[in-house]
């Protein structure tokens, strides 16, 4: 898949889950980050990632957040 096709269903996948996110449930297992900073961020450090070619086996974008979700190793500069 193109990068670039591969970063558009990402992002799609990522705001599916951000506005999905039940606010209170993330209140209580973070530390004072809104789910759009988290996301944000993530989403960010994920794109990055695709450009350097780290999820160039992946077929989706779907696939790509759910080996994130699995593994956040993936993500080298992810704090």
């Amino acid at each position: 898949m193109k990068r670039e096709a591969l970063i558009e269903q990402v992002k799609e996948e990522y705001t599916n889950i951000r506005f999905s996110e039940n606010q209170q449930h993330f209140h209580n297992t973070t530390t004072g980050i809104t789910p759009e900073a988290y996301y944000g961020t993530l989403l960010k450090t994920v794109i990055g990632e695709i450009h350097k070619g780290r999820f160039d086996d992946c077929r989706s974008g779907r696939e790509v957040v759910n080996k994130v979700a699995a593994d956040k190793a993936l993500l080298p500069e992810w704090k």
